[in-house]
């Protein structure tokens, strides 16, 4: 559906994983802060102190120790609780500022508003203002915000604001004077349009589209045949004309992947079964959360790759279900069933993990007449009663087998890990 006068607002946690950090320890305000990914391999998220040092996104952390030593800059693993928690609290404020069906959860840091409705009442940039202010006063987050008659404008917008300092962290094009929008779009590189990216920006700037400008002006049904129509709807989003409309719910995922890098090499099948278990019980958590079932699972393991001394192992599983399920009792059962088929006695394993596939909606799934209604009764029973639990003592005070327990070998390396200030046991105290 296509409109001419629709008003999106887009708004955006600035380098959101170290402003959360920073929150709970001012220490780390004004100087070089990164967050690594998962085993503390690449930074993830990067402050301005950081970015301004040349650290780039990604980057492997063995590559940037010169860096990190000569400028001491503040490195720290992810802390995931600590983040969701911030991001509830986030999008929590900014729905108060919309009716219902108005607000996109986009990212854990990102947010899509529409605001059209409140266009003829409010001056949007001061209604913006208002956002940015009680964001900042009530959880300490700073974030820019972006305003566009589209959501492909409104992300270009968010770009400004961040690099703009003459918009004080709000740029509104949609009331943006034609000949200021032109100009500020011709400072902009193609690349830097939301769904562009680099692999389209070359095969852009090859017929001569060069900056953002350039892409506006463009035939939007031109580059519709050269590319797809996916780019058509980009061109006349920029235009003005809104294609992309809100979602309110995500649409059901085609499969849930788990795994991760060990922290050290497994050798032996406890620990590659306990490793298993984690990562299929982490998995089954965001099945049920999206409120779906599965009908397939595969279990994958791998070792090293990068290894030019030793052969590369690498095999899976696929573990069908007579039923779909979403009980990870019933998965856990059937996978470890299958781990001796996996394992390799002399294989230093590096990673494993678990795909769920064949997945379906919960709510439409009709059960057989020969279904043993009372065993599916049982299983959910008993998974409700598992995540109570976890809800109220944690995520680590129970599990499925020994896998949550501290100091496993194959956990993943979080060295530089802070505290998740939301749990009891993270609290912050208050010393006389």
């Amino acid at each position: 559906m296509r409109s001419q006068n629709e008003i999106y607002a887009l708004i955006d946690v600035n380098n959101c994983y170290v402003s959360c950090e920073r929150l709970f320890n001012p220490k780390l305000r004004n100087v070089p802060v990164i967050v690594l990914s998962n085993n503390d391999g690449c930074a993830v998220a990067r402050s301005q102190e950081a970015k301004d040092l040349g650290i780039k996104m990604g980057v492997p952390l063995f590559q940037i120790r010169d860096i990190v030593e000569k400028h001491n800059v503040q490195v720290l693993s992810s802390n995931y609780g600590l983040y969701a928690e911030m991001s509830h609290r986030f999008h929590s404020i900014l729905a108060d500022y919309v009716a219902p069906g108005e607000q996109e959860i986009y990212s854990i840091d990102e947010c899509f508003l529409k605001v059209t409705a409140y266009a003829e009442n409010y001056d949007l940039t001061e209604y913006a203002q208002d956002m940015r202010q009680r964001i900042q006063k009530w959880i300490g987050l700073p974030v820019c915000v972006g305003i566009g008659r589209s959501k492909t404008e409104a992300k270009l917008a968010n770009h400004m604001a961040k690099k703009g300092k003459r918009f004080n962290s709000v740029c509104d094009l949609s009331t943006m004077d034609p000949k200021h929008r032109d100009y500020f779009s011709s400072l902009i590189d193609v690349s830097e349009v939301w769904g562009v990216g680099r692999k389209h920006s070359k095969k852009l700037q090859s017929i001569g589209i060069n900056k953002v400008s350039d892409l506006t002006q463009a035939d939007p049904h031109r580059l519709g045949k050269m590319f797809s129509v996916v780019m058509q709807r980009t061109v006349m989003e920029l235009q003005g004309t809104s294609c992309i409309e809100l979602e309110q719910a995500p649409p059901t995922k085609k499969q849930i992947i788990s795994s991760r890098s060990f922290g050290s090499r497994v050798t032996d099948i406890e620990s590659l079964s306990e490793a298993m278990s984690d990562y299929l019980q982490n998995a089954v958590k965001r099945l049920r959360e999206d409120q779906s079932l599965c009908g397939c699972v595969i279990a994958f393991v791998q070792s090293n790759p990068f290894d030019k001394n030793k052969p590369f192992y690498n095999k899976s599983v696929s573990i069908g279900f007579a039923e779909p399920t979403d009980s990870a009792f019933v998965m856990n059962k059937a996978v470890m069933q299958r781990m001796s088929e996996l394992f390799l006695s002399g294989i230093e394993f590096k990673k494993c993990g678990v795909i769920l596939t064949a997945i379906e909606p919960k709510s439409t799934y009709i059960y057989d007449l020969l279904s043993d209604s009372t065993q599916i009764d049982k299983n959910e029973k008993l998974q409700e009663a598992l995540e109570k639990v976890k809800v109220r003592f944690g995520d680590k005070k129970i599990a499925i087998g020994p896998c949550k327990m501290h100091g496993r070998a194959w956990a993943m390396s979080r060295q530089n890990l802070t505290q998740n200030y939301f749990s009891w046991d993270g609290l912050l105290t208050i010393n006389d």
